[in-house]
């Protein structure tokens, strides 16, 4: 092969490291998306997605796409034209679930809280509450700005209005719990590139019988490819044709999967949270301090302000090129103020986040920023 890729940490917002497993699948011999021995492994991916969804929801796939590709199945098949549909705002994600759904014709509402900030489930309630809304919809764990959304305000007050209740749960799936049938959440969508640890392609979604009486109630088409009544053709017992699946990507959110069951789910979620507050003990020797306090922070990405003085460019460039570590800027207002360190899935490591404490005060140090890297990892020791 011509291209050989350069060995990179990726700490940034997607995409993750995988796993030597999750390597390995991906180099397996193909077979058809209808071949008898590949349809049980899509069994077992539709099986391990409910789990993770926590739902028994029939209709629970991987559409082919990144999370966005979930995001306009969702909307697609849930915002009819005229619709009143909730949408929370705090975050560049936010802003793009609201803007696909007036694109499918619905009367979008928005109910903002500044970037950084969490909303107000009571804001959002009040805003259900004004008109005959037809669905809710939050961003989970919001990737351009590490702030975690509660959830279970937000459904009550859906379900209360009659209305759907749909998450973006890309950041957060495979790294914190998502209880969907318990909360009552109609419609979630994710993509495999975050803590499940497997390459940007699929987006895992799942529907509701509530969301998919909706979709066939609809009084305007649904665009072919994400039409979930299609959908079940291949994603439900009868296995037929509508789209060919990325059978390479099937067979490594397979094992991805594996291996989230082998480590548990409340396992894996604690050690989201122990490494991203190692890496918070260790930001204040450097000189830096996360964006949000750790109260509505989401334990999978970290926002972290940049002190005066420190170019976002070169302090970027300077990591990926000197440590080859990969962060990401920030987005929207915060673009040039701050950058993104994600810990998730397969690269939510101590040892990663030591590597990059360390290639942080280097950074800081070339900027002309003093930081003290040997009590910054004395600091993550401590805890």
């Amino acid at each position: 092969m011509s291209f050989q890729p350069p060995d990179v940490l990726l700490l940034g917002p997607g995409p993750s490291p995988i796993s030597a497993s999750v390597q390995r699948a991906l180099a397996m011999p193909l077979l058809g998306h209808l071949d008898p021995a590949f349809l049980p492994l899509l069994d077992r991916v539709q099986e391990g997605l409910r789990r993770l969804f926590g739902t028994r929801n029939e209709l629970t796939l991987p559409i082919a796409g990144t999370g966005t590709a979930g995001m306009e199945a969702v909307v697609a098949n849930l915002v009819d034209r005229g619709d009143r549909v909730v949408i929370g705002v705090h975050g560049v994600f936010g802003q793009r679930f609201a803007e696909a759904a007036r694109r499918a014709g619905g009367d979008v509402v928005e109910v903002r809280a500044p970037f950084g900030e969490a909303l107000d489930p009571a804001a959002v309630a009040a805003a259900i509450a004004a008109g005959p809304t037809r669905v809710v919809g939050v961003v989970h764990a919001e990737t351009s700005t590490g702030v975690l959304t509660p959830l279970s305000p937000i459904a009550a007050a859906a379900r209360a209005a009659g209305a759907l209740f749909v998450i973006d749960c890309v950041t957060s799936l495979g790294g914190l719990p998502i209880a969907c049938d318990e909360l009552g959440v109609d419609a979630a969508f994710s993509g495999t590139q975050k803590c499940l640890s497997v390459p940007p392609g699929l987006s895992p979604v799942t529907f509701s019988a509530r969301a998919l009486d909706k979709a066939r109630t609809r009084t305007t088409p649904v665009p072919f490819y994400f039409d979930t009544r299609l959908l079940t053709g291949y994603f439900g017992p009868d296995r037929a044709y509508h789209y060919t699946a990325p059978i390479s990507m099937l067979y490594a959110l397979a094992a991805a999967l594996d291996e989230i069951e082998a480590e548990g789910q409340v396992a894996r979620a604690r050690r989201h949270v122990e490494v991203a507050a190692a890496l918070r003990r260790g930001l204040g020797p450097l000189g830096l301090e996360a964006l949000v306090p750790v109260a509505a922070a989401t334990p999978m990405l970290t926002t972290i302000r940049y002190p005066a003085g420190v170019d976002d460019r070169a302090f970027r460039s300077h990591l990926r090129q000197v440590h080859r570590i990969e962060v990401g800027g920030g987005l929207g207002p915060l673009a040039g103020k701050v950058f993104r360190v994600g810990l998730m899935g397969h690269g939510a490591r101590l040892e990663n986040v030591a590597r990059a404490l360390a290639a942080f005060g280097d950074a800081l140090g070339v900027a002309g920023v003093p930081a003290d890297i040997a009590a910054a990892l004395a600091a993550l020791r401590a805890g």
